[in-house]
Order: C-alpha cells, then structure tokens, then sequence
C-alpha cells in the first residue's frame, strides 16, 4: 500500500468501525420492523379503511425519494460519519411521531418524515460500509445488510409479542427510541471518522454524473427491489387466493423468503471472496427465476414455500453487491454513486407492488407475478455486461497495494 494512501486511513483496529457498523444496520432494522408490525393497530385507532391506510402508506417511499438528493450531498459535504448520527437521532423520532399523529395528514407527513430520515440512515450507513469494506480489501457488504434483516425479524418478534398483550405503539416505539439512542451513544466514538476512498476516486469525488456502469447497476438494483416489493406485499395473497392454504399459514411464503434472505447475506460475502461478485450475482439471478417458476407452476404449500425462500435467498446479497460497486467506483463519489443506485432501485419497490394488482386484475395473480422470472433472467444477462465494464469503471484495490 503507498505511503500516501497510509495517511488517509484511520487508526482504530478494522474490527472497531465494522462491529459498530452492524449495530447501527442491526437497529435501522429494528426501526423498520417495529413500523411495519404495528401498522393494524395504528389503522385501527384511526379508524382507516383498507384504501385509505393504502393512500398514507404512500407517504413512506416518497420520503424515501426525497432523501435521495439531500443525503448525498450531505455525505459529500460533512461526511458519513455526521449523516449517520443525525440520521440515528431522527428515524427513532420519526418513530415516536407516528403514533402520536392525530388524523390523516399527520400520519401521512409523519410517515413522509419517516421514510426520509429511514433512507438518510441507508445511505449514510451504505456510504461507511465502503470505506469499512476498504480496510478489509475484501467483500464484507452483505454482513451489515444480514444484520438488518436479522433486526428486522427481531423487530417484528417484538412486535407480535408485545401487540397480543394490549401494550399500545407509543410506549413500544418509545422503547426502541431510547434502544436507538442509547447505541448511538455508546458507539459514536466507534464511527469511522473520515470516509476512505482510494487514490483514483479522490480524483473524480466531485464527479456526480452516472456513466453506465452505475446505470446498469442501478437498473440490477431496480430488478431486485421490484421484486422484494411484489413478494412482500402479495406473498400472503398468494397463499390464500392461489395456494388456498388456511389462514395461520398464509404467511409462511413472507416467513421463508425473509429468512432465506438472512441467510442469504450472511453467507454472499464468503462467496463473493471466494468465487468474486460477477457468479454470485448470476446465481442470484438464476435463483430468483428459478424459485418463482417453482413458485408459480406449483402452487402446493411445500413447492410455493420451497420457491419463495429459493427466490429470498436470490434477492438477499443483489442490492448490497450493487451498493458496494457503486461505490467503489472511479468515475463517480461514493455517495452520489450510491444515492443513483438506490434511486433507480426504490422505484422498483414503489411500482412493482401497484403494477402487480394491476396485472392481476386483468389477468390472474400467478401471471401477474410471473414477470419476476423475467427480471431474475434479466439480472444473470445485465451481470456479465456488467463484467465487461468493470475492469474499466472500478477501482481495484490492488493497484495501490
């Protein structure tokens, strides 16, 4: 390594800044969760109809949306470092505001407040697991996106346990604020403290222009995102309309592909420092297409299951790959190459689940989905054009070794 690239690094053991990494990915999950499992209770108590609950839960992709371009540039501007915290300080605030939303269009501009302070923290945390990734010259993304999922699961535990037993969303979400804020002051100090980037990307870090590289990263990302959007919110409509399995298992699709997925990102960095990215993401695409035709063409309770969690492990490590190129690249900074790919990818989450109540109205809800299988093709072909470009776009660490 040069001597010039030495200085830029921090002093702190490696260990240091990714174990606090994965807490901060752990609890964002948490977040996250603890919305989604509390949702019925917070319909119910404003009394929304199932088309008005769906109208306000709008307001949490637009604030994702609106994050995008804001959060790059304060990324830019102040570091990874300082987004992270106020992006900490935030989501659990915008938290404790969602119960507390007295009609309508609070709860819809609290979920807008949500959904921005949600994707500020993605981001900013994305933008430091690059330069985590960086001192370890060697793929470790998809270990922080594991530990989302797995505080995702945590989250919605909690939630199904503490929502049986009459405990009302404010004192549960309270409880997860002060959780929130408590790890972000122990682990403050844990933060990497300025964002590493290599030689070749401190040349173009004020590049905020996407060559196609990022565009065809971003269009992977788009597939992936789509996908998860179509499973997460038509899994259980699946089982019960098609499966046609009794109510206790309508969510046992939901269960295998989330835990597939965990799974999934807790082995793809093995994989990708063993076999590299290019035939991970390959395989993931092949694996997306292949459990949605066993899905699909075999709607019994043990094959739609088995192909819902094939499908769940597939998507698991296609956004963090995307992530960690993106922001390896030479052409564009760190954080404006992140922002554009998750921009790309949140439009995927935001229409495929519209677009597949659509397609089902017209047709039936397997045709509706069977697009999927296309997109899981698609990833395995974008992939190796993918390869063609990268020995051009991205920065290889070995060059400064």
């Amino acid at each position: 390594m040069n001597h010039s690239l030495s200085a830029l690094l921090p002093h702190a053991p490696k260990n240091y800044y990714r174990l606090a990494l994965m807490h901060f990915f752990f609890i964002m999950g948490i977040l996250f969760s603890s919305w989604a499992i509390r949702i019925p209770d917070i319909k119910n108590a404003l009394s929304l109809s199932d088309a008005e609950l769906g109208g306000i839960l709008f307001g949490a992709p637009v604030g994702q949306l609106l994050a995008i371009a804001p959060t790059a540039w304060f990324v830019g501007h102040i570091g990874s470092r300082r987004s992270i915290m106020l992006g900490m300080c935030a989501m659990p605030t915008a938290l404790v505001m969602l119960p507390v939303a007295p009609g309508r269009l609070w709860l819809f501009a609290a979920l807008v407040f949500f959904g921005f302070s949600n994707n500020m923290l993605n981001i900013s945390l994305n933008a430091q697991a690059v330069g985590v990734e960086f001192l370890y010259r060697r793929s470790i993304m998809s270990s922080f996106h594991g530990m989302w999922s797995v505080g995702a699961v945590i989250g919605g535990v909690i939630g199904a346990i503490v929502a049986p037993m009459g405990i009302p969303p404010l004192p549960h979400f309270g409880a997860m604020f002060l959780l929130s804020i408590l790890i972000l002051v122990l682990l403050r100090t844990a933060i990497m403290p300025r964002d590493v980037r290599s030689a070749a990307q401190k040349k173009k870090q004020s590049s905020i222009r996407p060559d196609l590289y990022i565009i065809l990263l971003g269009v992977i990302a788009f597939g992936s995102f789509a996908t998860e959007g179509a499973l997460y919110d038509w899994s259980a409509v699946y089982f019960a309309q098609v499966v046609q399995v009794r109510e206790s298992l309508v969510r046992v699709g939901y269960v295998a592909c989330l835990s597939a997925m965990v799974v999934g990102r807790l082995v793809a960095d093995t994989l990708v420092n063993r076999y590299s990215v290019v035939p991970v993401l390959q395989v993931s695409g092949a694996s997306i297409a292949a459990g949605l035709t066993l899905a699909l063409l075999s709607p019994t309770l043990a094959t739609a299951t088995t192909g819902f969690a094939l499908t769940g492990f597939g998507m698991a490590s296609v956004v963090p790959l995307c992530f960690s190129l993106a922001g390896k690249s030479s052409q564009v900074s760190p954080q404006a190459a992140i922002s554009f790919v998750a921009s790309i990818g949140y439009f995927g989450l935001l229409a495929s689940p519209p677009v597949v109540g659509m397609l089902s109205e017209w047709l039936t809800l397997r045709w509706a989905l069977s697009p999927m299988i296309v997109i899981g093709v698609a990833i395995v072909f974008l992939t190796a054009a993918l390869k063609r470009l990268q020995a051009k776009t991205v920065f290889r660490d070995e060059n400064d070794s």
